[in-house]
């Protein structure tokens, strides 16, 4: 009886014209698939993998400093005798938690404003000048002056790089709902007195949740590699927090002699990034618009 139920929602997830087709095209992506349990695997090796190593991510044992890896320490240890397989797992969790909130605040953010500028003509203008304001400015750079006036703080960092990357979703939501807004249905909803923002949530919003989706999965890596580069710089989180970017931080002067100290965080950089990209790739073969023609 199990084995008809998942048969036919397996069906049903194939259909053609199933609203889950997406999800049947997307786990026949094997880069998709294999990016997806990257991500994954990173995510729960970063919130639980620190409690099981048997190190304190913060406690300094000079004794032991510069250790290479061996059966003790499988990353080595860095410049104060702290587990380096410790403090990357730990690494991964601030990162992943920065780069998550700052996919959620600017997809939530940038969605509205773009709602707001495709949909009343009055106040597009305005608004997208000010996001083409933002946009005019290297990401890398309108980061660091914003972290500058704030301070480095977590919180701080998910704030800036949410500015950096709110106007790319704005202009995305507002291209969309420009073609949206002269189709026959919402013209119908008007006439039968819809109100604005019935018709806005209701029926323009989900015609722009397919691309949204995939350009908040590449929100994420992109923001995942800026958080990096402001705590390399100094100015991201604390130094003391361990990240990514500070461990590649603290080991560019110690890279002749213990180069474990910056390979490791950057393979763990690199494997995340790619695993978010993979799954961004399979996200937007899988939500194109002409899935039906396939």
């Amino acid at each position: 009886m199990q084995d008809g139920l998942l048969k036919r929602i397996a069906l049903s997830m194939s259909s053609r014209s199933s609203r889950f087709h997406w999800l049947w095209l997307l786990s026949g992506d094997s880069g998709a698939v294999l990016g997806g349990l990257t991500v994954l695997a990173v995510a729960l090796l970063g919130f639980f993998g620190p409690y099981f190593t048997g190190y304190d991510v913060f406690k300094v044992d000079p004794m032991n400093r510069l250790l290479p890896p061996s059966s003790g320490h499988w990353m080595g240890t860095d410049g104060f005798g702290r587990d380096l397989l410790t403090r990357v797992l730990y690494g991964a969790r601030v990162s992943l938690s920065v780069g998550f909130a700052t996919m959620v605040c600017s997809t939530v953010l940038g969605a509205l404003l773009g709602l707001i500028a495709g949909y009343f003509k009055k106040v597009d203008g305005p608004i997208m000048r000010v996001m083409d304001g933002f946009m005019a400015f290297p990401s890398i750079l309108l980061a660091i002056a914003i972290m500058a006036s704030l301070g480095p703080r977590t919180e701080n960092v998910i704030a800036a790089l949410t500015v950096v990357y709110l106007p790319r979703i704005a202009r995305l939501v507002r291209g969309q709902v420009l073609v949206v807004r002269e189709f026959m249905y919402v013209e119908a909803a008007r006439a039968i007195g819809a109100s604005h923002w019935r018709i806005i949530f209701r029926h323009t919003l989900p015609n722009s949740v397919s691309p949204l989706i995939v350009q908040s999965s590449f929100t994420f890596a992109f923001a995942v590699i800026t958080e990096a580069s402001l705590s390399y710089l100094g100015a991201g989180v604390p130094p003391e927090i361990p990240t990514w970017g500070n461990q590649l931080h603290e080991g560019v002067p110690l890279m002749a002699a213990a180069p474990w100290m910056s390979v490791f965080p950057g393979l763990a950089i690199t494997f995340t990034v790619l695993g978010l990209n993979q799954l961004g790739d399979g996200l937007r073969d899988a939500l194109d618009p002409r899935i039906l023609e396939r």
